[in-house]
């Protein structure tokens, strides 16, 4: 039996905009603090409208249908795996992608993408102990379709600008 699939919530209005889970990604992953190569991104197009930005796992993974070279899998816990000795970092996945989540890996010509870090995502740790709690580690339903929090940057800017600012918020936003 494999590990329980799961997918990692987020409550956009109580990120702070610490970074603190972009610095435990890196360290996981690349063992030293390297915002730009984490797995999980903080973006602010707006000023004080801070949120992560990371895979949703969406059922159907068009990322992983679009790689051409086949770098990408969906790992036991429901996350995609990606394969950075067979990736040629084409970006078919960041196009497939509907949040346009994946991203190159800043030195080496290769996808990433959140991995759930295995079972035990380090954000998810950094941001309860935090006392943040705007990432939560939650158990995959079926019957939800998750593909609808993929949103690239500028739709979730868009959001909670208007969420935090209304209608005016628009006179703020960039994209």
């Amino acid at each position: 039996m494999g590990k329980r699939q799961f997918w990692i919530a987020r409550e956009y209005e109580k990120c702070s905009g610490c970074r603190k889970c972009e610095i435990a990604c890196s360290l996981f992953h690349e063992k030293r603090v390297w915002p730009e190569a984490s797995r999980i991104r903080i973006f602010m197009l707006v000023p004080g409208v801070e949120f992560p930005h990371l895979c949703v796992q969406c059922q159907d993974y068009p990322c992983v249908e679009a790689c051409p070279v086949n770098a990408m899998s969906v790992g036991e816990t429901g996350a995609v795996i990606v394969d950075k000795d067979a990736c040629i970092g084409c970006g078919a996945c960041i196009d497939a992608c509907p949040g346009k989540i994946p991203h190159l890996h800043p030195a080496e010509n290769y996808a990433v993408v959140c991995d759930l870090c295995g079972g035990d995502p380090q954000c998810v740790k950094v941001c309860q102990e935090g006392g943040w709690k705007a990432l939560v580690k939650v158990e995959r339903e079926e019957n939800v379709d998750y593909r609808k929090y993929a949103k690239s940057p500028e739709e979730l800017t868009r959001e909670l600008a208007f969420a935090f600012y209304g209608e005016k918020s628009e006179e703020l936003l960039p994209c």
